[in-house]
């Protein structure tokens, strides 16, 4: 599969097989990631590999911040957040550094959401299986402390990886038209 055609057919894939792929394939990924670009060679992104008993010891975290952000929280909903991390057999957590000024910062989310991009293609082109997910937990600092990511770093998502079920269906969301979001400037006709 050619760039353009990856770029053009990729889409979530929310429903995985419970078999994890290989550590060969996350690290095709991960090497991906980290050929985004990245103005100033900061290299903010960082990569937390999230797979089988470290699964549930996230689910604990997304049931703690629930249980602080919503101390009257159900354990039906305590255990739905517990459940979470099982959707797939890999997790790739997402952060990226602060920059030494605010421009670089913003420098910084932009690399790492390329690299997300990234990952995101490579998955899709290899035949894999991913959603990026946030959600409320994405921004509490208990989720930062657990990855191990400094307290000023932006958690930028979650990508949820494995072998597409056979019964995921392709789910291409539609996009807009260009000319409703693009403004030609200075260009003249061929």
């Amino acid at each position: 599969m050619d760039a353009l055609e990856a770029i053009m057919t990729r889409h979530m894939v929310g429903r995985v097989r419970p078999e994890r792929p290989r550590r060969e394939e996350i690290e095709t990924l991960l090497r991906a990631a980290v050929r985004a670009p990245n103005h100033r060679l900061t290299e903010p992104w960082r990569f937390v590999v999230i797979a089988g008993k470290a699964r549930d010891e996230l689910g604990e975290v997304f049931a703690q911040i629930l249980r602080a952000t919503k101390p009257e929280a159900t354990e039906e909903e305590l255990n739905r957040e517990r459940a979470k991390p099982h959707r797939a057999p890999v997790i790739i957590a997402v952060g990226c550094l602060k920059g030494r000024d605010p421009i670089e910062t913003h420098e910084n989310i932009v690399a790492a959401a390329a690299a997300i991009q990234n990952i995101l293609l490579a998955a899709h082109a290899m035949g894999l299986g991913a959603y990026l997910r946030t959600g409320d937990t994405a921004y509490h600092p208990l989720l930062l402390r657990w990855l191990g990511l400094p307290e000023d770093a932006q958690f930028m998502g979650f990508i949820y990886l494995g072998y597409p079920a056979p019964d995921a269906p392709p789910r291409q969301t539609p996009r807009r038209p260009i000319e409703e979001v693009t403004e030609w400037r200075g260009w003249t006709p061929d």
